[in-house]
């Protein structure tokens, strides 16, 4: 009995393959479409009659591949890019990427840098109780004070750094800066000037003292701190004191080490015990605590004692605003920080003094030290009683009307 559809016999079987046994593979044939008795046959394109004679669509036809769209390999949209090739990297697109990258990171960390410091500022001087005020001028005057304050100093300190351990705190020097739209000016205000305290009220009593008094400048700041002497210094100058800054002794040594120390050429030899001062001639890097030596000296190497000491002041600070203000020290976390931290730990300004102001200062002292501004003591005409210095009339005029003005500076001092 024949199974087998459409005729077929079991010799017909043969015709599909050879068999494992065949020494050579069978080619291809076409295996005829089979189905049940009595199901219409379907037409080549796959298509039949369906229920009630419509034509039949199986969803199949012929030559189609399925999932790949109809396309062979190389051909349809994609046929530039072969699969088995990898695309090359844009380097100038990276290249953008990472600088676009690090100056958002560097943009971010300076904002962050400024927005702490800023609020690290001891602002403790309140300007606006100052009484009789003179007109403001042209460009900003800083009165940058260094006090004898042992803030925050611990016996062993005060005696390694030959502070002494005396109460209270006085004016161990003090400095106009002028910055304006020229080069900058730095004029030393000697402690042992002969001025007039004029009438005040106290910063904190609100007591009203009305007499006049004729004695040293530094007198002015023991009786009622910065206040009596911003009023003091415009009174006798006539020139009006935009910001105070104030470093005690501790907060200056700590500065110099946290920049490394700063190179000074010292033009004798120098030896002082009252200030610990011990220098040979020559160049050489300061620590905190010989720095800290260097400018209280005033009694070897400085001549004419106050006035000596305080053109060691001026070179001393401008190399040190010089030292801080280089891109080694700004642009180093580590050494940016401990030098901000060191400074502004007991560093006092006046409440309306901010970092832009605080960075203004600094970089007209990096030029004063750099040549680049002018540096000079209050021109003297002689002594005055108790030992102090007469500041010269005539001078003193000319050259606050120049700082006033915004001008270039011509006032030379004698001394």
């Amino acid at each position: 009995m024949n199974e087998w559809p459409d005729g077929r016999t079991d010799d017909s079987r043969h015709q599909y393959g050879r068999g494992s046994g065949s020494p050579t593979p069978d080619p291809t044939r076409t295996m005829p479409h089979t189905q049940r008795p009595g199901v219409p046959r379907q037409s080549r394109g796959g298509r039949g009659a369906g229920p009630g004679g419509a034509p039949y669509d199986s969803g199949y036809s012929e030559g189609q591949v399925y999932g790949g769209g109809g396309r062979g390999r190389g051909q349809g949209p994609y046929e530039d890019y072969p699969y088995d090739e990898r695309r090359r990297p844009n380097w100038g697109r990276r290249f953008k990427a990472g600088v676009i990258t690090l100056v958002v990171v560097l943009l971010a960390w300076s904002i962050g840098t400024y927005f702490w410091a800023d609020s690290q500022l001891r602002r403790e001087v309140d300007l606006s109780i100052v009484e009789d005020r003179p007109e403001a001028g042209d460009g900003t005057n800083f009165l940058i004070v260094g006090s004898d304050s042992r803030e925050g100093m611990s016996e062993q300190e005060k005696k390694d750094l030959h502070t002494g351990s005396a109460e209270g705190k006085r004016t161990d020097s003090m400095m106009i800066l002028h910055v304006g739209d020229g080069e900058p000016t730095l004029i030393s205000l000697p402690r042992d000037s002969w001025v007039e305290i004029p009438p005040f009220t106290g910063s904190e009593s609100g007591k009203h003292f009305s007499n006049t008094q004729q004695t040293k400048l530094n007198a002015a700041y023991s009786q009622d701190g910065a206040p009596l002497l911003v009023r003091t210094v415009e009174h006798n100058t006539g020139l009006k004191i935009d910001h105070y800054a104030e470093i005690g002794f501790g907060g200056f040594a700590k500065i110099v080490d946290a920049v490394g120390g700063v190179e000074m050429n010292i033009p004798q030899d120098i030896k002082d015990k009252n200030s610990g001062a011990d220098f040979k001639k020559g160049k050489q890097v300061l620590d905190g605590k010989q720095a800290l030596s260097f400018v209280r000296n005033r009694h070897a190497g400085t001549g004419d004692s106050d006035l000596g000491r305080t053109k060691n002041q001026q070179k001393f600070l401008a190399a040190l605003a010089s030292q801080a203000a280089t891109p080694s020290t700004i642009l180093n976390p580590f050494a940016l920080y401990p030098t901000l931290g060191a400074g502004l730990d007991t560093l006092v300004v006046d409440e309306d003094m901010g970092m832009l102001d605080l960075g203004s200062m600094f970089f007209a002292m990096k030029d004063v030290s750099s040549g680049k501004g002018k540096s000079m003591n209050m021109p003297i005409s002689g002594t005055a009683p108790m030992g102090s210095l007469q500041w010269d009339p005539a001078k003193k005029e000319q050259l606050i009307q120049q700082l006033k003005n915004d001008e270039q500076v011509t006032v030379e001092a004698d001394r």
